[in-house]
């Protein structure tokens, strides 16, 4: 599968000859907090010669209960993270969730990501594509891989041909995602870069009845299937103690078994390419 078109996040390459990694945890818990698992991932990055788009979600706008922890919010949350891109020098990203937001954010955000039940917006897409910035759209639950043509459609009319796509499971039945590998292959070979989300593939959308659960020991798994069948990254959210996340927590992966996934990921993707 080579019709892909890279694209050059900061200095990071996604669907070029090495895999690339977006990893951090699923939302900016404080600043002390993030800066501290930024560092920690970047080492590891670095240690096992990875290269790293950091991402942390400034605010959880779809949690299931009203009384779930959100963010600190879009101007706090893109200066911290943008701060930690200029200090650690990597690219970073987020999630925006609005027009304004996808403004606010696209003048220090890398990497703009649109959230899988916004992925069809069209308001929000054109915000997105007008900032210039490279932008990574979650592939709705609710669609089928060769949907995501529409949306490369709107992008390009709104002048922004940098973008890649990160599939995250789609529904099967309640409460439940299934991933279908068959789908990294259709989006590839229309010639979109594609990532794999392994985290949020393993969710069960409310099933903990006011907060989302998971199987996140299923998520290295579906990560190493994901690379066999010929993705060009990997999407994963890390967590130095899951068990005590503020968001998420059942489906993220433990900060000190980053390096052997990376390891294991580095070396399927070098046997499939």
């Amino acid at each position: 599968m080579d019709k892909s078109k890279p694209l050059q996040v900061g200095k990071v390459i996604i669907g070029g000859k090495d895999p690339a990694f977006i990893l951090g945890p699923c939302v900016i818990e404080s600043e002390k907090f993030v800066s501290r698992m930024a560092k920690k991932i970047a080492e590891i990055c670095s240690a096992e010669d990875v290269h790293l788009i950091f991402k942390a979600s400034y605010d959880k706008a779809n949690r299931s209960s009203v009384r779930s922890f959100r963010g600190l919010g879009v101007r706090e949350g893109c200066e911290i993270l943008s701060a930690i891109g200029r200090e650690l020098e990597i690219p970073v990203t987020t999630d925006v969730h609005s027009p304004e937001e996808a403004e606010i954010a696209g003048k220090n955000i890398d990497l703009l990501q649109i959230p899988a039940f916004l992925c069809r917006q069209t308001d929000l897409l054109r915000a997105a594509a007008e900032t210039g910035r490279a932008v990574n759209v979650k592939k709705g639950q609710f669609l089928a891989p060769w949907d995501v043509r529409n949306i490369a459609e709107k992008l390009v009319a709104f002048g922004n041909s940098q973008f890649c796509f990160t599939e995250r499971g789609t529904t099967f039945g309640y409460n439940n995602l299934v991933a279908d590998m068959r789908s990294l292959y259709w989006m590839r070979e229309a010639g979109y870069p594609v990532l794999f989300d392994a985290t949020h593939s393993v969710q069960r959308p409310g099933g903990a009845g006011d907060s989302t659960s998971g199987d996140g020991p299923i998520a290295p798994v579906l990560a190493r299937a994901a690379m066999a069948a010929g993705c060009d990254g990997i999407f994963m959210e890390v967590h130095e103690d899951p068990a005590s996340a503020l968001s998420d927590g059942p489906n993220q992966i433990p900060l000190n078994d980053l390096p052997k996934h990376l390891r294991m990921l580095k070396a399927i993707h070098a046997a499939v390419s």
